[in-house]
């Protein structure tokens, strides 16, 4: 298989980018619920395998600790980060369940967790949302393709219109900076100390 130029992949990039245009209303709307939720009080919860692991993890870092400018920490936590639970949940449920299981003990109403499934397909991720939505929280997808079986079990889907890993993760990380920047936005100081 031959490997595109830099040129190339910037080019696959840039359509993807044009493409990705109608996700606006999305991106959007699930923004303000991430934020009505902190506004409230409530956390963050994210989750992925692999790369998208890693989108989770940056998503969840970026509240706690600061993404552009000075304000109180943020409630959010990664599921994929904490690698005892995973490995005792995956022993003693399974994959599938690393994540439902940590939501069932975590999620509270009206917290939120972000899914990344470049698939949509991660049954793990499935099983997330729907213990999630169990325990009265919202849920976010960001997926790529057509979203997989996960489109149909969340509240707010952001599908990237691409085939392709390397382009859905890249703009699944300028969706979530994008979030950061509307956070960073919001006067925080009813939380300052």
């Amino acid at each position: 298989m031959p490997v595109p130029s830099f040129i190339e992949s910037l080019h696959e990039l840039q359509a993807a980018l044009d493409a990705s245009r109608t996700l606006a209303p999305a991106v959007e709307a699930a923004g303000e619920a991430l934020l009505g939720c902190l506004c409230a009080g409530g956390k963050i919860l994210t989750c992925g395998n692999g790369g998208s692991a890693a989108d989770a993890l940056h998503l969840a870092e970026e509240l706690v600790g600061r993404y552009g400018v000075d304000r109180p920490a943020l409630a959010a936590v990664c599921l994929s980060a904490d690698v005892t639970a995973l490995t005792c949940i995956g022993n003693d449920y399974g994959f599938d369940a690393i994540f439902s299981r940590s939501v069932e003990a975590l999620a509270r109403p009206g917290d939120v967790l972000v899914g990344f499934s470049t698939s949509g397909n991660s049954a793990n991720v499935i099983a997330a949302f729907e213990s999630a939505k169990k325990r009265g929280a919202v849920t976010v997808l960001l997926a790529g393709r057509d979203g997989g079986r996960a489109r149909a079990v969340c509240d707010h889907a952001i599908v990237v219109p691409s085939t392709n890993t390397a382009r859905i993760q890249e703009i699944h990380t300028l969706v979530l900076h994008q979030w950061l920047e509307r956070i960073d936005a919001t006067d925080w100081s009813h939380l300052a100390p």
